[in-house]
């Protein structure tokens, strides 16, 4: 008859794989046992082993995860929290490291934007045709940024003075953060210009979709003109 010795009261600490071992010898153990009653024993001691076994390697359970923390993530910046500022506006893609939104008044900011954006596209392409064509009575200069000292101070000086006189005309003479936006239903950026009429009979959605054009290409082109400049300056050498 089969003796089946108890187990200790008082069992180790440390979870061992002992109980894999009675698993190999299950089929021999249970084959050679003939007495019934120790059989069903014995049977019952190694079932309980190999359940005892199996709940000590189950892997443990994990707490439910949330996802409420990453709706509240910038999508261009997913390791920083999305500006709340810039929520609804055209463009917003949660682009805020610096918290200008928290700062400053969103309408002064895009008007800045759309200013820059617009005046970068137009450096950019200036930037280009300057290193193949040269107005008449002009000295050609292939590297770009040498072409304000081909024209010299008087005319750099009268370009920001007219782009002054046009920012006082288009605005009533409110070219201050302070003042620009007292009136509360000018939208920032829109001058009335509109030569092609490329908005008439447009919807609201078809001119939010013109609008964030306009800003990708202006964002676009205000790296470029950076870096256009930047290259002469580093290199010493025309851009193309």
């Amino acid at each position: 008859n089969a003796q089946v010795s108890h187990p200790s009261p008082h069992p180790p600490t440390q979870r061992t794989r002992t109980p894999n071992i009675v698993l190999f010898f299950l089929p021999y153990i249970i084959t050679t046992i003939n007495t019934n009653t120790n059989t069903i024993m014995v049977r019952s001691v190694l079932l309980a082993a190999l359940v005892g076994s199996a709940a000590a390697f189950a892997p443990a359970a994990k707490p439910a995860t949330t996802t409420s923390l990453n709706a509240d993530l910038s999508k261009s910046l997913p390791f920083i929290k999305a500006p709340s500022n810039t929520a609804g506006w055209v463009g917003d893609v949660g682009f805020d490291p610096l918290g200008f939104s928290d700062n400053f008044d969103m309408k002064w900011l895009r008007e800045a934007e759309i200013k820059h954006g617009r005046s970068s596209m137009l450096a950019t392409l200036g930037f280009v045709v300057q290193q193949y064509l040269t107005l008449p009575g002009y000295q050609h200069v292939d590297d770009s940024n040498m072409a304000p000292t081909v024209v010299g101070a008087s005319a750099m000086l009268q370009i920001v003075m007219w782009m002054g006189v046009l920012e006082f005309w288009t605005n009533k003479g409110n070219v201050t953060m302070e003042t620009m936006f007292s009136d509360e239903d000018r939208v920032p950026g829109d001058l009335g210009f509109d030569p092609m009429g490329l908005s008439v009979g447009k919807t609201q959605d078809e001119k939010d979709a013109m609008a964030l054009k306009e800003l990708k290409n202006g964002r676009l082109a205000m790296l470029a003109i950076g870096g256009m400049i930047h290259h002469n300056w580093v290199t010493g050498d025309a851009l193309f």
